[in-house]
């Protein structure tokens, strides 16, 4: 079997990548192909979804700004002194 890779760019990266990690192009090929399967192959619409909405939780879970300034917030006043 082959693969006959006819973009340049693909053909420079696995070029350049094989030269780093000291391996043949078949080698670095290969491994990135079985890498990129292994984490994308267990994603689902339904694990996508509940990241999402664990990040929303994140979001919502997080203090309100109220447009205060700054030594406002922490209580000192113009001079730096604790009010």
């Amino acid at each position: 079997m082959s693969l006959n890779i006819k973009d340049p760019e693909a053909d420079r990266l696995a070029r350049e990548l094989a030269g780093l990690m000291g391996e043949t192009i078949t080698q670095t090929v290969t491994v990135s192909l079985r890498e990129r399967l292994r984490r994308e192959g267990g994603r689902s619409p339904l694990s996508l979804k509940d990241e999402i909405m664990e990040i929303s939780r994140r979001c919502a879970a997080l203090p309100r700004r109220t447009g205060s300034a700054a030594d406002d917030i922490i209580g000192y006043d113009e001079r730096g002194l604790p009010t």
